[in-house]
């Protein structure tokens, strides 16, 4: 009978795996260039920790740069929305910005996050809300709007809470209301939430 031999391990081919081989790189970003650094909850959430982070640095030399500033460092920065679509962001405000003139404009920030799995709005939320409201404020700015409105999911207590606090924080130091950051521009914004409904996240029963 013939006599099977296995072969040493020397001769047996290494499998490659591809998690093996050169370190990962995540695109061109660096950690000191992180937008949102307070996701995992390790700092204080509150303005005293989000003005140790970099929040509302300069916002008011930015609010003062007027919208079509604005809307052009967006464009030219390339971001998009986090949607299916990935739309630019800077073209998409720049729609808001000229169109009817003299009418009321309204920032609506859609914090439903009711698709399955997803896992990124409520951090930002319950950890780093200084830096959505700073957002709020600069986007108000280059779309001409005087007020936001945040949708938050019911089940979003904590997330809710945290945000809430925060919009009182930044009241209470004049960086939004009237005068917003000493800016001469008002922004007013207002949580908003919801009952837990799917439909609501979508954007014309957000509206």
């Amino acid at each position: 009978a013939r006599q099977l031999t296995r072969p040493a391990a020397s001769m047996v081919a290494k499998r490659g795996y591809a998690t093996e081989g050169a370190a990962r790189v995540y695109g061109g970003l660096k950690d000191q260039d992180r937008i949102f650094t307070n996701l995992y909850g390790q700092h204080d959430f509150g303005l005293k920790g989000a003005l140790k982070r970099g929040d509302w640095h300069k916002t008011k030399e930015l609010v003062l740069k007027g919208e079509d500033w604005i809307i052009n460092e967006m464009k030219v920065s390339g971001m998009r929305g986090r949607g299916g679509a990935g739309f630019p962001s800077g073209l998409k405000w720049s729609f808001m910005g000229k169109s009817s003139p003299g009418r009321p404009r309204y920032l609506v920030i859609n914090a439903d996050e009711g698709e399955p799995g997803t896992c990124k709005d409520r951090e930002i939320m319950r950890h780093d809300p200084h830096k959505l409201i700073e957002g709020c404020l600069i986007a108000g700015r280059a779309m001409l709007a005087n007020a936001a409105y945040i949708y938050v999911r019911g089940e979003f207590y904590n997330e809710a809470s945290n945000l809430q606090l925060a919009i009182d924080e930044a009241y209470k130091a004049g960086l939004i209301g009237r005068n917003a950051c000493g800016s001469g521009y008002d922004f007013d914004v207002y949580v908003h939430r919801g009952a837990g409904a799917y439909i609501c996240g979508e954007e014309t029963a957000l509206i």
